[in-house]
C-alpha cells in the first residue's frame, strides 16, 4: 500500500516580518553628540558675553557721543553739573587692587609653601580647612566687619603709627579717618589671600616629587629644594593665580564700597578717601535720574568690563609665553638624555 503524500500547508501571503532590534548607539556616535553639547555651551557663553557687552555700550551711547575720549582723563565728577569724568574711578580701582596684591601675594604663597613643604603633617589639614572657610565667607560680611572693627583700628591706631614712622612718604600722609584706599586695600587683600593660597597649593603639589627628592639627595636643604626647584617649577602656575585674583580684586563691590570713603579725588595717600569704578556704580545707579549720569555709569562699567577682559587677555599670554620657556628649557636639558638613549 502506497502512503499519499503529505499535504503542506502553504504560508500565510501576508506574513509580518520580524522585528529587527535596534542598533545600540555606537561610541562615535556618541562621542560626536558630547562634541556637538559641548560646542554649543561654549558658543551659549560666548553669546551671553556678547550680549551683555552690546547692551551696556547701548546704554553707554549717550555718554560716549556728549563727552568723548575727555571722559576717560577728566578728574571731575558733578552730575549736577554735567561734570563727569572716570579718572578718579580708575585711579581707585587700580591702587586699591595694585596694593592688596601687594599685602596678600607674600602671605598666600608662605600658607601654600606650609601647607605642602614647610609644615608638619599634622597642621597641613586644620590649616588648609581654615583657609578655605576664609574664602567661602561673603563680600559683604567682610565690608561689614570692616566697618565695624578695621576702620577704628586703623583710626585710632594703625594710621597714627604709620604715620610717626613712615611720614616722610606722600603714601602714609593726610587726615588720619579710617576709611579710605588703605581700608579697602586691606580688606580685598583678606579676601584675595585665601584664593591665591588655595590655587598655589594645587600648582606646587602637581610639581613632581622626584624633584624634590633628587634635590634632597644631592644634599640641599628643604628650604633650597623649594627655593631652586619647587618655585621656579610652578612660577607660571603661580602668577596664572596672582592674575585670576587680581580680576576679582578689580571687580569687588560691596566690601569695598562700604569702606573705601566714596569721594572721587586723586591723591597720593593711601590715607585720602577715594572711590573705584564696582563702587560708584553700585552707590550712584539706584539715584542717578538723568540720562547722562546713567549713560556715564554705564560707561564707566563699559570701562570696568575692557579693563578686566584686556588684562585677563594679557594674563594668558604672559602665561603662555612662561611656559613656553620652560618647555623649551626642558626639551634642551634632556635632549642628550634622548640621544644618547637613540645612539
Amino acid at each position: 500500500m502506497i502512503d499519499e503524500p503529505a499535504t503542506l500547508t502553504p504560508a500565510p501571503a501576508s506574513a509580518a516580518p520580524r522585528s529587527r532590534p535596534m542598533p545600540a548607539p555606537t561610541h562615535a556616535l556618541i562621542d560626536r553628540a558630547l562634541v556637538a553639547l559641548g560646542g554649543a555651551a561654549a558658543c551659549f557663553v560666548a553669546l551671553v558675553l556678547v550680549v551683555i557687552a552690546v547692551s551696556v555700550l547701548e546704554l553707554a551711547l549717550p555718554s560716549i557721543r556728549t563727552l568723548g575720549i575727555g571722559f576717560l582723563g577728566s578728574r571731575q565728577w558733578d552730575p549736577s553739573r554735567g561734570e563727569l569724568g572716570a579718572l578718579p574711578f580708575l585711579y581707585g580701582t587700580m591702587v586699591t587692587s595694585i596694593v592688596a596684591l601687594l599685602l596678600a601675594v607674600p602671605v598666600a604663597i608662605g600658607v601654600a609653601l606650609f601647607l605642602t613643604d614647610l609644615g608638619p603633617a599634622a597642621l597641613r589639614r586644620p590649616v588648609s580647612a581654615l583657609v578655605e572657610l576664609l574664602a567661602a565667607v561673603p563680600g559683604v560680611v567682610y565690608g561689614l566687619w570692616a566697618a565695624i572693627v578695621l576702620v577704628p583700628l586703623l583710626r585710632t591706631t594703625v594710621e597714627p603709627a604709620l604715620e610717626n614712622h613712615l611720614g616722610f612718604l606722600p603714601f602714609f600722609r593726610g587726615a588720619k579717618v579710617g576709611v579710605g584706599l588703605l581700608c579697602a586695600s586691606l580688606v580685598l587683600a583678606i579676601m584675595i589671600l585665601p584664593t591665591i593660597a588655595s590655587v598655589s597649593r594645587e600648582v606646587l603639589r602637581a610639581v613632581p616629587t622626584d624633584l624634590r627628592e633628587g634635590g634632597l639627595a644631592l644634599g640641599a636643604t628643604r628650604w633650597d629644594v623649594v627655593r631652586r626647584i619647587v618655585l621656579p617649577h610652578a612660577r607660571s602656575g603661580i602668577l596664572g593665580a596672582v592674575l585670576l585674583c587680581f580680576g576679582r580684586a578689580v571687580g569687588e563691590t560691596m566690601a569695598v564700597a562700604m569702606v573705601v570713603g566714596s569721594r572721587p579725588d586723586i591723591t597720593g595717600s593711601l590715607l585720602s578717601p577715594g572711590y573705584t569704578m564696582a563702587s560708584v556704580i553700585a552707590n550712584e545707579f539706584s539715584e542717578a535720574t538723568s540720562t547722562l549720569h546713567v549713560a556715564a555709569l554705564a560707561e564707566i562699567g563699559l570701562l570696568l568690563f575692557a579693563v578686566t577682559l584686556a588684562f585677563n587677555v594679557a594674563a594668558r599670554v604672559l602665561v603662555a609665553r612662561i611656559r613656553g620657556r620652560e618647555t623649551a628649557l626642558a626639551r634642551t636639558v634632556h635632549a642628550p638624555d634622548r640621544a644618547e638613549g637613540a645612539a
